[in-house]
């Protein structure tokens, strides 16, 4: 396969169109590191807790894409290593198959840089986002460097997206800004406050229950 057939799929005519089933698995390889792992685990849990209201959106880390036009598992498929696709159904799925998701394409890529894909994340998988997946926001981000750059699709190319004073990239997608927050990427509101985890809001708490002790107030009764 070439790299331009596998930008635009559309230009290849199979012979044999075979219809696979449709409960695809993620063909995946491990994780780079523990630090990619933690990375990806902390957008998808950090992102789900702030949405956990809502039932119109998915997000996965480290799963294949499939989005063969001949609907073929074998050819034409990606794994971005954290997206989100808005406006569909929020349950569990095995893989994300374009064909079975009335041909949704992510709407925001998250890739996480090694030194063996940096390269690809860089070039060929940010040209197959833009010009096949048409995802509005692309980001990638190196969790050694930290590195950080995002993208937003403006008439059909990829715009690099302004830091703001804050070292914040807006995500329209997402309503949110990314940005570093020690060596890790995280999500901040439009009022650019860390959105936390759970155990972070937990350790809040316990302080703010510590200084109602002090004051004498059970924080039990506030």
């Amino acid at each position: 396969m070439t790299i331009a057939q596998e930008i635009n799929p559309q230009t290849t005519v199979g012979q044999d169109v075979i219809f696979p089933p449709s409960d695809l698995y993620s063909d995946e390889p491990p994780w780079e590191s523990d630090l990619h792992l933690r990375q990806i685990i902390l957008l998808l849990t950090c992102l789900k807790w702030l949405w956990r209201e809502r039932n119109d959106f998915y997000a996965a880390g480290n799963l294949t894409i499939y989005y063969s036009p001949h609907q073929l598992k074998s050819e034409y498929f990606r794994g971005p290593d954290f997206f989100v696709v808005l406006g569909c159904e929020r349950k569990t799925r095995k893989s994300w198959v374009v064909w079975e998701e009335h041909g949704k394409y992510p709407n925001v890529i998250v890739e996480i840089l090694s030194d063996s894909t940096a390269d690809t994340d860089k070039n060929l998988k940010k040209t197959i986002y833009q010009d096949t997946f048409r995802t509005p926001d692309y980001f990638w981000f190196d969790p050694y460097t930290l590195e950080l750059a995002g993208f937003h699709l403006l008439d059909g190319e990829y715009q690099p997206l302004q830091a703001n004073e804050y070292g914040h990239l807006w995500s329209q997608q997402l309503g949110l800004y990314l940005g570093v927050h020690e060596g890790l990427l995280r999500y901040f509101t439009p009022e650019h406050q860390l959105v936390p985890t759970l155990e972070e809001m937990a350790q809040q708490a316990e302080r703010l229950a510590a200084k109602l002790r002090e004051l004498n107030i059970d924080p039990d009764t506030v």
